[in-house]
């Protein structure tokens, strides 16, 4: 069944995207100066009676053509009656979505659009296998941090942002920025226009940047790190001491922030051995010395979804690595492994684990 001219959905977990992709297709098909040309159903339920009062009220909007003619757009907006919750998941939600779903394959009416946004939906449920065969879909789906590549993601999408507004960024002050703030799209929109508001004459730089822009949760990782590959041992101690205090735990610090910098660094350190690599400052210049080598020489390395290296974090590892030796990374490696053996299996304090493991890397002892 082809994909209906008059439905559009938008899904994915980044809430933000969802809600501004939405909007924009509203504003695109709305008429114009009618006030008529446009309902929007609101579409946070409490519950499920209220789940299956919005459904009804989506249905009635739909079957209700416009007053003058021409066109009318419905928009259901940021449903959460989709999602594997306790209101998605009762038996009188999911009647009231077999319904809902009847009456799109029924054929929405030719002089009304439907427009549905909603950034939690359980694709495992009919409803989202036959609303992508029946509607025009476009996902967008929160960059995980915790994968190899997350930096190109969020540094495109950064990019991105940084255009719609007008603002320009050298090349390294926008990565600066995706490293303090991390890839959630409402704090980078935020962070990107305080910053533009700043400088608005000019590309703004890295000092910008690090002058205007606060940490979130993903930078204090990206400086744990930092500070590890710096060999600053009372920086990272306090970081650590920090995220604890805010409730993060020992083991997602070590796979999040400790494990990621040494096992990059061991990389890097790997390349300027065998191949005399030199991060320097060019990025662009790095990325393609490293495609450049041969696959039997690159096939370890973590790789984007696009079949490419990931080659941001080695460029960030490879300008601290003249600080350790391989040995020295290739030990400090172990040492993470046992520290996180230690953290799972032992009843040893987390944060006295973490200040030993960090210590032993940065000092030896």
């Amino acid at each position: 069944m082809a994909a209906s001219t008059n439905f559009y959905a938008f899904f994915g977990s980044d809430e933000a995207q969802v809600k501004e992709a939405a909007l924009r297709k509203v504003r695109q098909l709305a008429p114009p100066d009618d006030e008529f040309g446009l309902e929007v159903v609101a579409g946070q339920a409490d519950n499920s009676d209220h789940a299956v009062q919005i459904m009804s009220q989506t249905q009635e909007a739909i079957a209700t053509l416009p007053f003058f003619g021409g066109q009318k757009v419905v928009w259901l907006q940021g449903a959460n009656f989709f999602a594997d919750n306790i209101t998605g998941r009762s038996q009188t939600t999911l009647d009231a979505v077999e319904g809902l779903v009847a009456t799109f394959e029924q054929g929405i009416p030719p002089d009304v659009v439907f427009v549905l946004s909603a950034s939690e939906v359980d694709k495992r449920r009919s409803f989202y296998k036959k609303v992508s065969k029946l509607a025009t879909v476009e996902a967008f789906d929160k960059i995980d941090v915790s994968k190899s590549g997350w930096e190109d993601k969020a540094i495109l999408l950064a990019g991105k942002i940084a255009k719609e507004i007008n603002a320009s960024f050298e090349p390294a002050a926008l990565e600066k920025l995706v490293l303090l703030v991390g890839a959630d799209t409402r704090l980078l929109k935020s962070e990107i226009e305080k910053v533009s508001l700043f400088a608005p004459d000019r590309s703004i730089t890295e000092a910008d940047v690090e002058q205007l822009v606060s940490s979130s949760h993903a930078g204090i990782i990206f400086e744990i790190g930092d500070a590890i590959a710096r060999k600053q041992l009372t920086r990272a101690l306090a970081l650590i001491d920090q995220q604890l205090n805010r409730g993060e735990s020992a083991v997602g610090i070590l796979l999040a922030a400790i494990i990621p910098k040494i096992r990059g660094m061991l990389h890097a350190r790997d390349l300027v051995e065998r191949h005399k690599l030199r991060a320097g400052r060019n990025y662009k210049a790095f990325e393609a010395a490293l495609q450049g080598l041969p696959d039997s020489e690159t096939a370890h390395l973590p790789r984007k979804k696009d079949g490419n290296i990931s080659a941001y974090p080695i460029f960030l590892a490879a300008q601290s690595v003249e600080r350790f030796t391989a040995k020295e990374l290739a030990g400090a490696l172990e040492s993470c492994l046992e520290a996180n053996r230690r953290l799972v299996t032992s009843s040893l304090d987390e944060k006295v684990v973490l200040q030993q493991l960090v210590t032993r890397i940065l000092t030896g002892r």
